[in-house]
């Protein structure tokens, strides 16, 4: 016999009731009469059974009565056999999908998951066939279906405890659409036993907004192939996390080397205070005063952090922050190297308001980036000077000076012939081998010329191409010369005047260029010089020539094959990791396809040392849980987390024993006894009533 409500047997212990009552004598009420009480003393009554049960069928029948009362509201039943579920009998076919990326790294995240896969790995240890695959930017299969059947029952859970154990999380992106596609297609591989009657994959993973889920749009959902979410809880909720942003992705073009990071704050965030510095390279402490930034939650901001003189800058840190895996960037400064610029025109001397007085204050020797000025006057200029690299010429030079500067151009070099006056006309004949080229002042009639056309995709321009910067109308030429770009082979318009004449034009000379400009950028010619654009052109010009390399500040995320120098690739190199282990690499390796951590890696070679920063993808940075509503909106169908199997089958057996319970209704019986006993109780005790009256009338 079994149970329903065991637990009203605690209402057994009433039977403690009638006993205690029936040990606690009562004082006897019966009266005598006698005559006079004037010469006795009064003393107490002696009861010498004052613990004796006299009534033993009374208890009893009060005690049976109680008990079968407890009985039937703990409403009894036969059991009857167990029923199966059909469903324990069919074939199934389950993939665990755990995560393994690099959001998993917060703080007890990955005990969770780990929990979470060996107790779904116990309940299904009697299904036909598992797999385990893990997944971050890529993923592995820890178990296939041929281990699963291969291993006896009882051993099945902890082989995937086992596989289990053998990796953590990485420190790559989220690819769950990948997962998920590679998932659904091991399902539907053709198996050696039963067909499946259920094909199903158990996503274990914390699902942040982060994951990326763009190749499901194109995928088609295979039927008969559902996915089961149980997502894995992490506290505290809320990150905030760093992300490196390049010059090409900065908010305004700039000539100053600073590297600027963007604080991103989740949605569920609690905290909103932070500081960002350069850290110290063992990660300890920051270098100098970090700067402190405000970031609401579901919100960013960018910080910009100058480079520092004579340390050793290699990362920037975050603080504030409770989940600590996002909270470091790595940068690899490009090397500062100094440009030399050859100036030529008649205020060599820095002489104010005069163009070199502006190129010299735009780009000032020492500063970032270093530019080393030669600047020479027509009469002073010799052959030695012209060595190549970037020349800007604005007068009128000598013929011998102007065949070195074209022989320079043929070279691989690049000039800005700036026509300050027509007397420029000859000279920039004689470089580009067109004699008797006509330049003339336009006529402008009181007012002023603005830039018409420019070609925003040429390297020059390609700084102002994002429409906050394009707009050129506040930069106006009160003189400019006037000659025919179609007159010159080869020439290029770049950028043309609103009156129809050339303002910017290239021409291809040999290995090298010539760029001539129609007008200077000093106050008696034009507003170049006072506007903002002066300087991120001239910046450009720096890059365009080869004066200078690029500054934008480099990055790649981990489990990006990494782009290595060709310098040294014709003898054996090194690169040093970040956990300072290093790999040999064979002559003319020019790519890295195991850059599985973040941090800087180093390149190694006779000459020189080269540094690539590669950092967390930002993505996992965002860590609210959202992605299984975007599942579903994508397609795939979702179905409620399971009840683990025991719980399963306890249910089934509960609702059994209801129906058991409800079809027999034992406790009527039980009552029913319970009533007659009762019935009894109150006989028995009306005949112990009167027998002890008698006693007492007889003595009267």
């Amino acid at each position: 016999m079994s149970f329903l409500t065991p637990l009203f047997f605690f209402g057994a212990l009433a039977i403690a009731g009638p006993v205690i009552f029936h040990l606690i004598r009562r004082t006897t009420r019966e009266r005598t009469v006698f005559s006079s009480l004037q010469f006795l003393e009064p003393s107490p009554p002696r009861l010498t059974r004052r613990s004796r049960i006299e009534h033993w069928l009374l208890l009893a029948l009060r005690c049976l009565a109680l008990g079968l009362l407890a009985f039937g509201f703990a409403r009894p039943f036969l059991p009857k056999a167990a029923i199966i579920d059909p469903s324990d009998r069919q074939a199934k076919r389950v993939i665990l999908l755990v995560d393994t990326s690099a959001s998993l790294q917060r703080p007890g995240a990955w005990n969770a998951t780990r929990e979470r896969v060996q107790a779904r790995a116990r309940e299904l240890a009697n299904i036909s066939e598992l797999g385990l695959i893990t997944f971050d930017r890529t993923t592995r299969s820890l178990l296939s279906f041929a281990d699963w059947k291969g291993t006896p029952e009882g051993d099945r859970a902890s082989v995937v405890r086992d596989r289990l154990n053998t990796t953590k999380p990485s420190w790559a992106g989220t690819q769950l659409a990948a997962a998920l596609v590679t998932a659904a297609e091991a399902l539907n591989e053709p198996t050696t036993g039963p067909e499946p009657q259920s094909r199903q994959i158990i996503l274990i993973s914390d699902l942040q907004e982060g994951s990326h889920l763009e190749s499901l749009q194109a995928y088609e959902w295979p039927k008969g192939v559902e996915v089961v979410v149980e997502p894995i809880p992490v506290r505290p909720a809320g990150n905030a996390g760093l992300q490196l942003v390049t010059e090409e992705a900065s908010a305004t073009p700039s000539s100053n080397l600073v590297v600027r990071v963007r604080v991103s704050n989740t949605a569920d965030a609690s905290r909103d205070q932070f500081e960002v510095g350069w850290r110290r390279p063992d990660g300890n402490g920051f270098l100098g005063a970090p700067a402190k930034t405000y970031v609401p939650a579901g919100q960013s901001r960018t910080v910009a952090l100058p480079l520092l003189e004579g340390v050793t800058m290699d990362r920037i840190g975050l603080t504030g922050d409770e989940a600590e895996f996002d909270n470091t960037v790595f940068v690899a400064p490009p090397e500062v190297t100094q440009a030399r610029v050859l100036y030529i025109g008649a205020d060599a001397d820095g002489e104010a308001r005069q163009p070199f007085f502006f190129l010299h204050h735009a780009f000032p020797e020492g500063g970032r980036p270093s530019v080393h000025w030669t600047a020479r006057t027509p009469g002073t200029l010799t052959t030695e000077d012209v060595t190549g690299g970037l020349m800007i010429v604005t007068e009128a030079v000598p013929s011998p000076s102007a065949t070195a500067i074209r022989d320079a151009v043929n070279a691989g070099g690049t000039l800005l012939l700036v026509l300050r006056s027509p007397a420029a006309a000859t000279t920039l004949g004689e470089i580009l081998g067109v004699p008797g080229l006509a330049v003339q002042e336009a006529a402008t009639n009181g007012s002023y010329a603005l830039l018409g056309e420019i070609d925003f995709r040429h390297p020059l321009f390609a700084p102002f191409l994002d429409s906050r910067f394009s707009d050129f109308t506040k930069v106006r030429f009160w003189k400019h010369r006037k000659f025919e770009a179609n007159a010159i082979p080869g020439a290029r318009v770049l950028a043309r005047l609103d009156s129809g004449d050339p303002g910017l034009v290239e021409v291809a000379l040999g290995r090298g260029r010539v760029l001539v400009l129609s007008a200077g950028w000093h106050p008696d010619d034009s507003q170049f010089a006072l506007s903002t654009k002066f300087v991120p052109f001239l910046h450009a010009l720096l890059e365009y020539s080869g004066a200078i390399p690029p500054v934008a500040v480099a990055q790649q995320f981990v489990g990006d094959v990494l782009a290595l120098p060709t310098v040294g690739s014709d003898q054996e190199r090194k690169l040093r990791l970040p956990d300072g282990t290093e790999r040999t690499l064979s002559p003319r390796t020019t790519n890295f396809a195991d850059a599985n951590m973040p941090g800087l890696y180093r390149l190694l070679t006779a000459s020189a040392t080269f540094a690539l920063a590669v950092n967390l993808d930002p993505t996992e940075s965002r860590t609210r849980p959202s992605a299984g509503d975007e599942l579903e909106r994508l397609g795939v169908p979702l179905r409620a987390t399971e009840r683990p199997a025991a719980e399963s089958k306890a249910r089934r057996e509960h609702v059994q024993a209801e129906e058991a319970e409800s079809q027999q209704k034992l406790w009527r019986w039980f009552l029913g006894a319970t009533m007659i006993i009762l019935l009894l109780e109150t006989a028995a005790a009306g005949w112990s009533a009167r027998r002890n009256l008698q006693p007492t009338e007889a003595t009267t």
